[in-house]
């Protein structure tokens, strides 16, 4: 193995370890927050939780020994599966993204017909369509014999290896990713634009309020002053940076995949293998971003697991004080007899 072979095999495996506790750790919020489980876009989290931790366990081990032993690990059937999961839990992961868009676009833009428009039972439907639109093109690929394992990413995926397909593969590979993450793409920008110019409304109106009350406060001391001038400079730059960090990640680490892909048909552009492995690390690194852009750093996530912690460490420590107190017993015991 060459030093960069070395150094994406250390990637994949640092992503594996953080995707695996970081998703396990938002499965626990959800389980053990009643709260959670009442919002409905809970249900869409699960769902993304449910494709990144499939896509970890699955995926990312296969891949990391298609970079080790630099050939298709284990039998064809294997790794026709994880290529057809591949495909699958990919696409039904940008859908999850986008689907999170809309909850927020409606609880935002229309914040009074949220409950009425956005229940169980329209994310339920939603859900269905994600897991219909994202099996359908694996398993066209997968009857049309186009899932294998691909050297350029080292990994089992969408691969033709006959070159009297390559018209119908080239249409299928434009048409998936033109469903997939084009269409995820523009509903995350249409939505989440919307709500940041609705953010940005309700920042101005609070600004001249506040303006107003310093006009009017003219004792007010300087340093309390600074303050909300401070404040009002973090309220307008906590949505943009929100609604940034979502769009931003998806295109970051979807983008460069999605293109290596689409420039591979053609067979004038030469791709350096490294390339092909970085980009698809690039994807997975979605994988492990997911948790923290939408889940553990949100405030009722936080607490969440900070309560999961504070009741573990709580147990632990009843249970060793309790085991204390037998071994001093025991101890007193002894010395009696």
């Amino acid at each position: 193995m060459s030093i960069w072979e070395v150094i994406l095999a250390f990637v994949v495996v640092v992503l594996m370890l953080v995707a695996l506790l970081a998703n396990v750790l938002v499965l626990m919020c959800f389980l053990y927050s009643a709260d959670i489980r009442k919002q409905v876009p809970g249900l869409f989290i699960l769902n993304l939780t449910f494709c990144n931790l499939l896509m970890t366990v699955s995926n990312m081990p296969l891949t990391l020994a298609g970079i080790i032993y630099k050939s298709q690990p284990g039998g064809d059937q294997i790794c026709h599966i994880v290529g057809f999961l591949e495909t699958f839990l990919t696409t039904n992961s940008m859908l999850s993204m986008a689907a999170l868009s809309i909850d927020r676009w409606i609880a935002v833009v229309f914040p009074l017909s949220y409950h009425s428009k956005m229940r169980y039972r329209d994310a339920a439907l939603i859900l269905s369509y994600t897991w219909l639109h994202s099996v359908s093109f694996p398993i066209v690929a997968a009857s049309l014999s186009w899932v294998g394992f691909h050297h350029l990413y080292a990994s089992c995926t969408l691969y033709n290896k006959r070159p009297e397909d390559r018209t119908q593969y080239v249409i299928f590979t434009g048409v998936f990713h033109t469903l997939s993450f084009l269409l995820s793409l523009i509903v995350l920008c249409f939505t989440y634009l919307k709500v940041l110019k609705v953010a940005r409304f309700h920042c101005k109106r609070i600004d001249v309020i506040t303006m107003q009350t310093l006009v009017l406060l003219v004792d007010i001391h300087p340093s309390v002053r600074e303050r909300c001038l401070e404040e009002q400079k973090r309220r307008r730059q906590r949505a943009t940076k929100k609604i940034s960090t979502f769009i931003g990640t998806f295109i970051l680490c979807f983008a460069p995949y999605v293109i290596t892909r689409l420039v591979e048909l053609s067979s004038v552009v030469h791709i350096n293998s490294h390339w092909g492995i970085i980009s698809k690390c690039l994807a997975y690194s979605k994988v492990v971003s997911d948790p923290f852009v939408y889940s553990l750093l949100r405030h009722q996530y936080k607490k969440t697991w900070k309560d999961i912690i504070n009741k573990i460490l709580k147990r632990s420590s009843i249970n060793s004080a309790a085991l204390t107190h037998e071994s001093h017993n025991q101890n007193i015991l002894q010395l009696n007899e």
